[in-house]
Formats: C-alpha cells, structure tokens, sequence
C-alpha cells in the first residue's frame, strides 16, 4: 500500500538537486546570523539599529493615522469570522484606502511604503482581524506584487501594477494537492504551443489564499527539462495567470479551523494558454523566484505576530488587574505574574526582531535570507506560546466566544477567535519544521562549499583530493580560533550598559555554536541531514542569539533617544536572561537526548507493533470514498 502511494514520486535525490537549484548560491551581501554559525560576532551589522528615514517613517505615520480609524469603524471581526465573507464595503474601503498598493512604488498608483511602515499596518490590522490582515499580506508578501517588484519587466510593471494598487486581488500558487514543501514532485505542467509563442497549463492547486478570488495570480508550473551533463534538470517557471483566460477555474473553496474570512481554494487549470511574454524572470526560474520573494514575503507573518502578542499583554494587562481570586488579583498571584512578565518581553524582543529585518530590507546591502527565515520561525513559536497563555489566564473566558461573552453583558474579548486566526501560521510559508531545514542548510553552507564534494559520492577522486587540501588548510586555521572565541568576551561592550553582559554573552557563544555545527558534520557527514532534530536544536541556539542582539541593539537605540529607553532596557534584560537559560538548554540537549529510541519506537508504532493501543475507539472515522465528488465552489466569489 505504502508503496502504491509513492508511485510517481521523485527520488530523495531528485528532490534534493530541485532544492539545491533553487538556491540562492552566492552571497553577495553580508548576513550576521550566517557568521553567527561560522563563530564570527558582527555587531556592526545590526549595532546601531537599523531603522526607517525621518521621511519613511513620517510617511509610514501619516498612512496609519488613516488607517486606524477605518479598522475601528468599519471592519467588524467577529461578523466576519461568523459569516464567512468580507463584506465588499471593507474591501472597497481598503481600496479606497490604497490597502492593496502599499508596497507598490508610486509611479505605478501605489503608496510605496518602506518595508517597515508596510509591516507596521500588517501589525495594526492584524491585532483588530487576522482575516483581513491575510487577504492584504497574500496579495501584496507573496502575490503578484512582490515578484513583480523584484523580477518583472517593464511591460509588466506597467500593465500590472497600476491595477494591483487600484485593489485587483492576486495570489500566488503553488501548493498542489499531492505536492507540499516539495517542488520537486510538481504535477502542473506549462507545454509550449505554436512554436513557444504560448504555455498552455494544465494542473491543480490548493490552499492558494486569494485564490479564489484572484484577479491576477503567480503560478509555478513544470515547464519541459533540460539535460545538463548527461542528466535531466527539471525546470520550474513562474507565470503570470489572469482570472478571466479560458480553462482557469475555481473548484472548491476552502474552510478551515480559522480565518473564516479569507478566500482560499482549490484551483484547476485545463489548458490555460498563456503568452511568453507573461512568464516572470525566465524560464527554469520558477522556484529560485519564489525562494528570493519569500525571503522579503516571510516578513508579515512576524509583524502579525507582534500585533497579536500587543493584543494579548493588553488583554491581560486589564484582566490581570480586574479579576480578583483569593482576595487578590490574579496579576499579584506569582503563577501570573511571571507569565505576563515572560510575554511582556517576549513581544520586545519579536518586535526586535522583526523591525530589525525590515530596516534591513530599506537600507539595503544585506542578505537576509536566514534573518528573515528565523524571525518568521521564532516568532511564530513564540506567539503561539503566549496565546496559550493568555487563553490560559482568562480561563473559561478565553475559551468563550467574543459574541457569547457580549451577549451575556461582558466584555467581547476574542482571544479564542484570536487563537484560531493564529495557528495556520506556523504550517504557511514554511512550516516550522520547514524553516528548520532551511535555516539549517543555509547555516551550513559556508561548510558545504568547503567540504561538500568530500561527501559527494558521485564526486570524482581527483575532486575530492583538492578539497580535501583546501578545506584542511581552511580549517586548521579556523578551527582553533572557534576555542578562543571566548576571549573576545573581554570586549567590554559598555556602550550597552546594564545589557553588556548579554552582548559578550552572544560574542563569546557564536564561537560555541560554530564549534557545534562543526563537530555535528564531523560526526555524522553526509548523515546529518536525517538527525533533524539536532539540526533543530543549533538553528534554534543561533535565532536565539539573533533575537538577544536584536533586543539589545533596539534597547540601546531607544535608551539613545530618550524613547522609554530605560524600559526598554529592563524588558530585554528579561528575555535575554530567559534566552541564556534556553540556550544552556539546547547545548545539553545537542549530545543528551532520546532522538534515536524515540525514532525507532515511531517506526515501531507506524509498523503496527501498537495498535492494541488503538483499541475501543469509536468506528466514526469517516474516511473519504475513493470517487467522490468534488464539492462545488460555493461560496467563492
């Protein structure tokens, strides 16, 4: 049975070459988290804090002061997690608003905004409606918009974007049926007619947000391969797709456990002919393209996550103070309190994080591929955590309805809705278990362009030998160096103040991360990529060393300028001292832990061995009938 499911699936050689393509393989900027792996401490990189123009921010200013009012007036979240639709009077209001466009330049009809200010409204629409906030972010983070920005033509600039800003909807598909985090396994295909004036595309995608209401999607399809050296390279392109071109059609809309209100579906291409001209980048690029625009893309779910985390410590801030248990509030009682103190700081540090990325992406000259992979990873995980929390503390009253609490006389606080909203983001654009492995193979990469033919077995022996030289040479300078990393903790830092301690903290702990990530490949080379949760746990030991200079960088810029800067310093004391003992965790953990049995006992349970444990369940699993038919696409507009 396993094997009849695997029929027509890829190699794990196959797709690991589609993954390795689409790669961005140089780096042509400087990116501090991949030194950070290497045991290099570039503080200049981030220190001081990089951050928007005196004319970006006022401009970002001027945008959300219009912005604020219409979310407050107009847009009614639980009705629309009730309903199940956007109402068409927010979405004109958002057009009206130029909601669709703040990313688009402003030749081009748009508000161009900076990344910051971008994110800034993504921040402030999603902690009032995680739905709208997704129909905004898919259009312009990962839609059309985006690519187009960074890869169109001129023709297609000028005949797309002035639409986008005006409020056409896009969506970007991908995603496909039997095909998730691996492209390599692509069934849509794009086949050249008339002499490859046209693509005609034939396939489905699924759980394309904005899909089922797209104007103008980006769809990746398999376009015809091409040998290299004796081998087929498959090539994956990206092509522009109108709603209106004949055999594009919506056949299901999509509902899941939250974010009623958006509009994604289940897509059918039958022969959707598209001219050349409409093809993004070129051909074969497809993946590459969807790598580089994630890259910035990934950059609203981190803002979303600090308008969430903002939401909640002001929830608790008011409940904590109200409700009263034992004679006292409960934000006396220690169990609280030390959780409100946690998240508190916590949303300092996310925040940190998140602004620190997008002054990257204004000022430009940084790579910041990993620094925006592991935002979009860290705070993720950390929202989720502080949502528990805060559902947690308001007890039966966070498990309740907002609608259900205002119909009784109290206060409508939607932390369950707001739990529901939020869980689908760690699982798109990169599930945490994702972002794990990339995050992971970037950090390694400096390694693998050293010391990757070695445990190349295809790899000839003439090749291996001169790698061989080469990466002893390298390493027998650099090696010792990671062990007297722990001297450049003298540096005294003391432009931090109180923070200075944690800053020598990261400095001298890049050089054990590195010693880490260098003793794992030597342990188990070409096997370390199956020891995932080992690569899990240095990922997470240089975000977490990302995140503290992110806080202290931001707390000494505040401090610089006055802005509670004092306050800002205690918060990311707080979660550096957290972080330090997270870290002390992850290093015990990276040669202590139960990763091998647990694995074994898996298989174990997935062979059958346990399935006397499965007994006296209920038989009201309903399964799915092999020929059932597809459900219509009501609802979709």
């Amino acid at each position: 049975m396993a094997e009849d499911h695997l029929k027509g699936q890829v190699t794990e050689e196959e797709a690991r070459e589609v993954a390795e393509d689409a790669r961005e393989e140089k780096w042509e900027n400087p990116s501090f988290t991949k030194e950070l792996f290497m045991g290099n401490f570039r503080l200049d990189l981030l220190h001081p804090f990089p951050e928007e123009t005196p004319e970006q921010r006022a401009k970002g200013d001027a945008y959300l002061d219009k912005l604020g009012p219409f979310i407050r007036d107009h847009i009614d979240a639980d009705e629309i997690d009730a309903t199940g639709d956007m109402p068409p009077a927010v979405l004109e209001g958002l057009r009206q608003l130029g909601a669709f466009g703040m990313k688009i330049p402003e030749t081009y009809g748009g508000l161009g905004l900076s990344q910051t200010s971008y994110s800034r409204a993504v921040e402030m629409v999603t902690s009032h409606c995680g739905s709208t906030a997704a129909w905004l972010s898919a259009h312009q983070s990962i839609g059309v918009p985006q690519p187009l920005k960074l890869f169109g033509t001129d023709e297609q600039k000028k005949k797309y974007f002035p639409r986008l800003a005006a409020g056409a909807i896009s969506a970007f598909a991908l995603t496909e049926p039997e095909v998730g985090s691996d492209p390599a396994n692509m069934r849509t295909t794009a086949e050249p007619v008339e002499g490859g004036k046209f693509f005609e595309i034939t396939g489905e995608k699924l759980w394309c947000t904005n899909g089922a209401v797209a104007d103008v999607l980006v769809v990746m399809a398999r376009t015809p391969s091409k040998m290299v050296n004796g081998r087929e390279r498959k090539q994956i392109t990206a092509f522009i797709v109108e709603k209106g071109m004949p055999g594009f059609e919506v056949i299901h809309r999509c509902r899941f456990m939250g974010m009623n209100g958006i509009q994604n579906g289940l897509l059918r291409f039958n022969k959707v002919r598209v001219p050349r001209e409409n093809i993004l980048w070129g051909e074969g690029l497809g993946l590459k393209l969807a790598l580089i625009t994630l890259n910035t893309g990934r950059l609203t779910l981190p803002a979303s996550c600090v308008g969430t985390t903002k939401r909640c410590i002001e929830i608790l801030r008011d409940w904590a103070n109200e409700r009263i248990q034992w004679g006292t509030a409960i934000g006396k009682h220690e169990a609280v309190a030390t959780r409100i103190a946690d998240m508190t700081s916590m949303t300092f540090a996310m925040e940190a994080l998140t602004y620190l990325t997008c002054g990257m992406v204004d000022r430009g000259g940084y790579d910041i591929r990993i620094e925006a992979a592991a935002a979009k990873l860290y705070n993720t995980e950390a929202t989720w955590a502080i949502l528990h929390d805060t559902l947690q503390i308001r007890g039966g009253r966070g498990y309740e309805t907002a609608p259900s609490l205002r119909a009784r006389g109290e206060k409508p606080i939607p932390v369950e809705r707001m739990v529901r909203d939020f869980r689908v983001n760690l699982i798109l654009e990169g599930s945490t278990e994702i972002m794990h492995l990339f995050l992971a193979r970037e950090a390694v990469d400096a390694h693998f362009q050293l010391a990757g033919v070695l445990l190349d077995p295809r790899a000839p022996v003439s090749a291996k030998v001169k790698a061989f030289g080469k990466a002893a040479a390298f390493y027998a300078r650099w090696y010792p160096t990671r062990w007297l990393a722990g001297l450049r903790s003298l540096r005294s830092y003391d432009e931090f103040g109180d923070l200075a301690r944690h800053v020598r903290y990261v400095d001298r702990t890049a050089g054990r991360l590195a010693r880490g990530v260098f003793h794992c490949m030597m342990l188990y080379q070409a096997k370390l990529e199956k020891r995932q949760l080992l690569l899990a746990r240095l990922v997470d030991v240089g975000a977490e060393l990302l995140v503290m200079t992110a806080a202290c960088a931001r707390a000494q810029a505040m401090r610089k300028r006055g802005e509670n800067g004092e306050k800002a310093v205690a918060l990311a004391d707080h979660f550096c001292r957290g972080a330090r003992r997270r870290i002390d965790d992850l290093f015990r953990r990276l040669w202590r832990n139960e990763d091998v049995r647990s694995y074994r006992l898996a298989q174990r349970v997935l062979a059958g061995e346990h399935t006397w444990l499965e007994e006296g369940l209920a038989p009201t699993y309903p399964g799915v009938p092999a020929e059932a038919p597809r459900a219509a696409a009501g609802g979709a507009r």
